[in-house]
Order: structure tokens, then sequence, then C-alpha cells
């Protein structure tokens, strides 16, 4: 029995000795890490777009060179031998975030390596459900004191980069506190509120505004802001005029008007919820309407 044991621990150390495994396993891991910082880079910004953008090129260069599409290949083979310095142009803000928060944070790699998000979805329904009827009610309250508002709800599209053109606030939704953010002496109301996940995510964040030239010079920067953000991601982007206390919302480029809190309401839950059926099952959706129901029957219509 010694005898075997012996041997076989010498054929165990012979086996790590050759292929090096504690080498390997630390490649293996380095290489992990990487990518998951790639992705975690990647996932909190609307670089996420841009990826699929490349991985696009990728397919069609593969298809040209299958079908001996010459031009073609030629064209994406430029494009990719200078593939590198593409792509550290393309996601500079993104690589200068992470590198900032690597040399400056006493924890920098763990807040760059931190953890996904992954709540449960019945919790983001609920969440989504709490801010919908928070900002109709907020829109309420300030549309009757003549005050604008500018709110951005997240979506797949993550805006990690205009988040943090303004403040990062991480708080429950209210409609108190969404009016109070958009007080007219507030230092945070001139910009941008973001809802991530039905929570205020950040605000007094710096919209990019819209170059399409085909909306009325009678809108101001407010509208134009709105319906830029829902151009460069998809968001939906809720405006409520200072001047006029019209409500409009912003989505995928295109501007709604004449909304009142009621049917703002109505849009947000279309929008943010039930055409999300790749994401929520039918049985959180019937949770959804239950928790409607309780919400609605606790307030008067």
């Amino acid at each position: 029995m010694a005898a075997f044991l012996n041997m076989l621990w010498e054929r165990i150390r012979l086996f790590l000795a050759s292929y090096n495994l504690l080498t390997d396993t630390l490649d293996i891991l380095l290489v992990a890490l990487f990518v998951y910082f790639i992705v975690r880079l990647v996932r909190d910004s609307r670089a996420e777009q841009l990826i699929k953008g490349i991985l696009f090129l990728g397919l069609l260069y593969f298809f040209a060179f299958l079908l001996n599409l010459t031009t073609v290949e030629y064209l994406l083979k430029a494009v990719f031998d200078s593939g590198l310095l593409v792509l550290v142009v393309i996601f500079q803000p993104e690589i200068r975030r992470a590198l900032e928060q690597a040399g400056h944070s006493r924890s920098g790699l763990f807040r760059i390596f931190g953890g996904l998000n992954g709540e449960d979805n019945t919790f983001i329904i609920d969440q989504w459900n709490k801010a919908i009827h928070a900002t109709a009610q907020a829109v309420d309250i300030l549309q009757k004191r003549r005050m604008g508002a500018l709110i951005v709800m997240e979506r797949t599209t993550r805006l990690g980069e205009i988040a943090h053109s303004g403040t990062l606030i991480d708080a429950e939704p209210s409609g108190e506190l969404i009016a109070n953010l958009f007080y007219n002496k507030a230092p945070l109301h001139d910009g941008a509120m973001i809802f991530r996940e039905g929570k205020i995510y950040a605000a007094g964040c710096i919209l990019p505004l819209t170059d399409n030239l085909q909306i009325s010079r009678e809108l101001g920067t407010r509208h134009r802001a709105g319906v830029g953000m829902s151009e460069n991601s998809d968001a939906v982007v809720v405006i409520l005029s200072e001047e006029t206390g019209m409500i409009s919302v912003a989505e995928g480029g295109e501007l709604q008007r004449n909304f009142t809190p009621k049917t703002l309401a109505k849009t947000l839950e279309d929008r943010m919820l039930w055409e999300r059926e790749n994401t929520f099952d039918l049985s959180k959706k019937r949770l959804f309407r239950k928790n409607k129901k309780q919400t609605v029957g606790g307030r008067d219509e």
C-alpha cells in the first residue's frame, strides 16, 4: 500500500512539474480577470453598442473572406490592421476613467473588478413600479409650480459616463425627492436626473444635444438634450417644459408631447416593463399587476 501511494505521489509530482500547473492556472486567471475587466468597462457605458458594431464588422469580414469579396475584404482588413489604435481612440473615455479609478482610489482594483449587478428581477420590477409612480407624482408637483424637469430612465444601454458628469445619488425614488432635485433654486436642478434599475442614480447630469434640424425651433435646450439622449441610447427620457408646463417623452430620437401625469405613468409602464418580455417572465408580470393594484388602491385617482 505504501509503495502504491509513493508511486501515485511521484506521478502527481511529475505531472505538476511537467505541465507547470500553477503557472498555467495563474496565466488563465489573469486572462479571465482581464476579460472581466473589459466587460465591466463596457457594460457601464454606451461603448456596449460600439462593441456590437465591431463584432458586426468582424462577421462581415468573415463572410467577405468566404465569398471572395475582394474589395470588401481589402477595406475591412485595412480597418482591422489598425484595430488596436482604433479601439484606444474609441474607448478613450472608458479607459481613462478606469485608470483614474485604479490610480486614485485606495481600493481601485476592487472597484474596477466589483461584482456585477445580480439583483433579483422581482425586486427590480418593484423598484421600477415605485420609480414610475414617483416620477408621475413629481411631474405633477413641478407642473403646478411651473418648474422644468429632465428625467432619463436607463434601459439596456448603460449611461455611466453621462452619470459621472453630474452627482451620484443612489437613492430610493419618491415624488418629493425628485421634485426637490428639480426645484429651481436647488444646485442640481439645471441638469438631468438618471434612473438605474428603478433607483435615482445621479442628478445634475449633462446630456448630449441632438443634431436633428427637423426639431421645432420653439423647443429649447432641455428638449434637445432629451431627444439627443434618446438618439444615443435606448433610454426613455421624460421632459417637463418650464415655460409651457407640457410633458413630453423622447425615445429613439422621436418626441411625443401633451402627456398628463396619469398618461405619463401608463406610457412609462409600457416602455419600461411590458415590452421587456425577454427579461421578465409571466409570473413576474402577474406580480407587477398585483403591486400596481395595491399602489393605485392606496391613492385618489
